[in-house]
């Protein structure tokens, strides 16, 4: 029997037993200006920051955002040292990195991954109704790439966050309903 949920070519059967207690900490994507993104990622989507780290010598600074209902709020530690080891001993956090000064610089941006050269895609998050959610992203001028009943995948849709990032939002038992 698999210990895997579906089949695909190249999936190791027999991972070694030392990556059983690995945790999926991050992932992260560089920002442009932290006032605005925190805005967006706190305020739009609803995450939650649990750590900032500054790093002077090396003139940035990292965010960790998670999901309220994503993580352990129960035990989060005041002391900041305690904190940081907490932070990456989470499961599934954003990571937001700033390099000091591009938020004066008025022409800089970074690459999203979905223009030519492709690379990264998205985030994703999922919502217990994606025509809801839509509506709110609207009526808070939020930029689509894709609104729910845009193209051929119905009941999703892709925004923006202010640095040209593509986020996915999916309501999960509409995805279950078109792929069937």
């Amino acid at each position: 029997m698999s210990i895997h949920h579906d089949k695909a070519e190249g999936v190791c059967e027999s991972p070694d037993q030392e990556t059983q207690s690995y945790v999926f900490n991050q992932t992260m994507i560089r920002i442009k200006d932290p006032k605005v993104s925190l805005d967006f990622y706190t305020r739009i989507i609803g995450m939650k920051l649990y750590r900032k780290l500054d790093f002077p010598e090396m003139k940035f600074t990292l965010y960790f955002l998670g999901m309220p209902g994503d993580v352990d709020n129960e035990n989060v530690p005041e002391e900041d040292n305690k904190r940081t080891t907490w932070t990456f001993s989470q499961r599934a956090m954003l990571e937001l990195t700033h390099n000091w000064g591009t938020e004066n610089e008025e022409s800089f941006s970074y690459h999203n991954g979905n223009s030519e050269p492709q690379g990264f895609g998205h985030i994703g998050f999922s919502v217990p109704d994606v025509y809801a959610a839509g509506e709110r992203f609207e009526k808070l001028g939020v930029k689509f790439v894709k609104k729910p009943d845009d193209g051929k995948m119905k009941g999703l849709a892709f925004i923006e966050d202010p640095d040209g990032y593509w986020i996915e939002i999916l309501q999960a038992n509409m995805i279950e309903k078109n792929s069937s």
